[in-house]
C-alpha cells in the first residue's frame, strides 16, 4: 500500500537536488502531502501527491498522513497556542491544508494550534469562479519556486487558486500549457482565460487586464493586457504561445 505523509511546516521549500545550494523548483505549503522516494540523514526525495512534483526536502519530522477536513482560505492566516490572541505560533498560506480535531466559540484546533473559523472553509468547498480570490496575491514579491504568501511565481498563481477549488492543475508552465485544451484568439479573450509565454503565464482579469506574478517588476501585478505582450515581445523576444480557457 502506498504511504503518504503530510508537510506540517509553514512553507518548504523543494530543491532540485539534495543541496541547500541547488534551485529551489517549488514549495510545499502546510498539509500538503507526499511519498518519501529515498532517504539520507538530511535529505528526502519526495514526490507531491497534489501534483506529482518530484525534488528533495530537508529531513524533518513529518506526519503521517492526514486527511484534511478545512483549507485556508485567506492569504496568509494566523495560528495560537490557545483560542485567543495571546501567542501566536505561526502563519498558514492560502491553500493550505488543516484536520480539524475540535472547536471552541470561533476557533478550530489542528495539530499545530488554534485558528479563527472565519480564515478556513470546509475541504470540499469550490467557488463559481476558481478564481475568485486571486488579487489576494496583488503585491506579493515574486519568488521562483515559490507558492505562499512569502513569495510566488507566475505558474504557482495559476496553480494555487485552483487547487482551492478541488481543480487538478501541474506546478511549471511548460505543463499547463499542454493540459488545457481548449484555444482561446487573443481578440476573444475575456476574463479568466490564460495567457501563456515560454516560461511564463498570467490570467485574464477582463478583456482588457491581466494579473500575473511578474519577474521583472519583482511582484504580483494588474497590468494592461495588450500592453503586457508588447512589453514582453520586446524585454523578453517572447511571443505568446497560446489563450486557454478551463
Amino acid at each position: 500500500m502506498t504511504k503518504f505523509y503530510t508537510n506540517i511546516i509553514s512553507v518548504l521549500n523543494i530543491y532540485k537536488k539534495p543541496s541547500f545550494k541547488s534551485e529551489v523548483t517549488s514549495q510545499m505549503i502546510y498539509g500538503d502531502s507526499f511519498l518519501i522516494l529515498k532517504k539520507t540523514p538530511r535529505w528526502i526525495k519526495i514526490k507531491t501527491k497534489e501534483d506529482n512534483y518530484s525534488g528533495y526536502v530537508q529531513n524533518k519530522k513529518y506526519l503521517e498522513y492526514q486527511r484534511p477536513t478545512h483549507k485556508i482560505s485567506v492569504l496568509n492566516a494566523k495560528t495560537y497556542k490557545l483560542p485567543n490572541k495571546t501567542r501566536k505560533l505561526n502563519e498558514l498560506s492560502f491553500n493550505s491544508k488543516i484536520k480539524v480535531t475540535s472547536s471552541k466559540n470561533n476557533w478550530f484546533k489542528f495539530a499545530k494550534g488554534w485558528i479563527y473559523k472565519n480564515q478556513v472553509k470546509p475541504i470540499k468547498y469550490i467557488e463559481k469562479n476558481p478564481f475568485k480570490r486571486i488579487k489576494i496575491f496583488k503585491n506579493i514579491k515574486y519568488k521562483w519556486g515559490g507558492k505562499s504568501y512569502k513569495g510566488i511565481d507566475c505558474s504557482a498563481l495559476i496553480q494555487v487558486c485552483l487547487n482551492f477549488n478541488n481543480k487538478y492543475c501541474p506546478r511549471d508552465t511548460k505543463d499547463q500549457v499542454k493540459y488545457f485544451k481548449k484555444n482561446v484568439k487573443l481578440k476573444n479573450i475575456k476574463k479568466n482565460n490564460i495567457i501563456f509565454w515560454k516560461g511564463h503565464v498570467a490570467l485574464a482579469l477582463s478583456n482588457k487586464k491581466l494579473i500575473h506574478a511578474y519577474g521583472p517588476m519583482k511582484k504580483t501585478v494588474i497590468m494592461d493586457i495588450n500592453k503586457t505582450i508588447k512589453r514582453i515581445d520586446k524585454t523578453a523576444k517572447l511571443k505568446v504561445t497560446g489563450i486557454k480557457r478551463l
